[in-house]
């Protein structure tokens, strides 16, 4: 199992080896001693404590999607094919069909399925028109 040092946990968390002694201090993060003595953290702890920090770090308000895409389009979801590991999503958004290939995970944690309303975002950095 991989173990980590204070200030590569520091990195990986995006703070400073201070807040990890901290934490690892008050009892927040598991740390342990390494063969020579040293202070590490295990992998297994150290990703599940990242985890659980990163939930609700970045709640949004109510009802609100913060987001840079522009290209939005409400609509209802027509049909939805699910793979082991993909989910092929249609979206009826006015005259148009949106067609979406995610992950089956998240159409499964979303909810998404026939009947359901939903928002199609689209955010290309390029776009090509054909005639």
């Amino acid at each position: 199992m991989p173990s980590y040092s204070i200030g590569q946990a520091a990195r990986l968390l995006a703070v400073s080896s201070e807040t990890v002694r901290r934490w690892a201090d008050s009892g927040r993060l598991r740390m342990d001693r390494d063969g020579p003595g040293n202070r590490a953290i295990d992998g297994v702890s150290l990703a599940a404590f990242a985890k659980e920090r990163a939930a609700g770090m970045h709640p949004l308000p109510e009802g609100q999607v913060i987001t840079s895409v522009r290209n939005a389009f409400a609509g209802i979801v027509t049909r939805v094919t699910l793979d082991d590991v993909a989910a092929q999503v249609e979206i009826q958004s006015g005259p148009h069909r949106i067609v979406s290939l995610v992950t089956r995970e998240s159409v499964e944690e979303l909810g998404i399925e026939v009947g359901v309303t939903v928002t199609a975002r689209v955010k290309s950095t390029n776009v090509h028109i054909d005639l």
